[in-house]
């Protein structure tokens, strides 16, 4: 090939590898409206939200976030710190309400544990420490809880690209877990969320894309709901994965592009189309920096105070310093739909 010719190939070759990372849409700007305070450690330590919604009081919801250094920190919407449980490395949380049990659940993916287990009150939003499930396989890395037939699941991913659902059993005394379904994929994977209204688990595997697996067949093998390839916005890492829930099975997924400092959002039912892509800006009126890097997110789509059609939480890793001082930004949903013009559909 003349030098030319190479020339000309190289700069294709760019131009196609640059294509595959930029969506084929613009990238609305969102400001987030307010922040927790910081996880507490410094370094690389913020990973993952999860929201709990109270019923008796939607002001008094909470936000639990995971400190992979120490444990897990519990914020209120006005983003105070309103208790700490300081159990050693945990990465992914998860939080799954009325589902049965006499308290909400939450489950968090332990370095060294397995699966620690979490009771919320549902009267006072304590949060307690019940138990953990040992895994028998080194280092649970991304988690997420759901509703299945018999009552909790969890499921619980690994860097090795293997996805289990374990059966969560037991009361506020003691919690046990079972293993119902182990399935691989090629790379490793972390965040993951169960969408019990389409029968499908949604998991991000880093490097690669979204797959949905049909969690309640005993012989269920993954479906890819789109890839980085594809150029709908996504890029390594694909981490966070999170659905507002509409009614019917209707809604929006949404996952973070990690090195872009985006999220993507998909028609939550088949065939998941891409609806566009958002970032997050700094608010100078709320004093609230924009976000960098981020690694879990969480959304419910019940109305609470500030947050009229949902809250969404994502992870910021500099505020302001990168890996140094970092926390959980909290955007409204009605931000998003707005900035992205989203059809609005009625939540769950």
């Amino acid at each position: 090939m003349s030098p030319a010719r190479l020339v000309l190939a190289s700069a294709s070759a760019l131009a196609l590898a640059a294509c595959a990372s930029v969506p084929a849409f613009p990238t609305a700007s969102v400001m987030p409206l307010a922040e927790t305070g910081l996880v507490g450690a410094t370094g690389d330590s913020a990973d993952d939200p999860a929201i709990w919604v109270s019923r008796a009081d939607p002001a008094k919801s909470l936000i639990l976030g995971t400190n992979k250094q120490e444990g897990l920190v519990v914020f209120a919407l006005d983003g105070s710190e309103v208790q700490r449980l300081p159990l050693g490395p945990i990465n992914n949380v998860d939080v799954r309400q009325d589902i049965g049990s006499p308290f909400d659940i939450a489950v968090a993916s332990n370095d060294t544990q397995g699966i620690s287990v979490f009771s919320i009150n549902r009267t006072s939003g304590e949060v307690a420490h019940v138990n953990d499930i040992q895994t028998g396989k080194t280092e649970p890395y991304g988690i997420c809880l759901g509703d299945g037939r018999d009552g909790p699941v969890a499921g619980v991913t690994y860097k090795d690209g293997t996805v289990e659902l374990w059966q969560i059993d037991g009361e506020a005394d003691g919690v046990t877990g079972s293993l119902l379904l182990s399935v691989k994929l090629a790379t490793q994977l972390e965040g993951c969320v169960f969408d019990e209204a389409n029968g499908q688990l949604v998991i991000g595997e880093e490097d690669h894309g979204i797959w949905t697996l049909a969690y309640e067949a005993a012989d269920a093998q993954p479906v890819e709901l789109d890839t980085i390839a594809a150029g709908n916005g996504l890029v390594a890492d694909v981490e966070g994965v999170s659905i507002w829930r509409g009614k019917d099975g209707k809604g929006w997924i949404v996952a973070s592009a990690q090195e872009a400092n985006r999220y993507v959002v998909y028609e939550r039912q088949a065939p998941h189309t891409p609806m566009g892509a958002f970032t997050l800006v700094e608010n100078t009126q709320a004093g609230v920096d924009g976000v960098t890097h981020t690694d879990g997110i969480d959304i419910v789509s019940a109305a609470l105070p500030g947050y009229p059609r949902g809250l969404l939480a994502v992870q910021d890793d500099a505020n302001p310093l990168k890996e140094q001082d970092q926390n959980f930004k909290l955007v409204s949903w009605a931000d998003v739909e707005a900035a992205l013009g989203l059809p609005l559909l009625d939540a769950e």
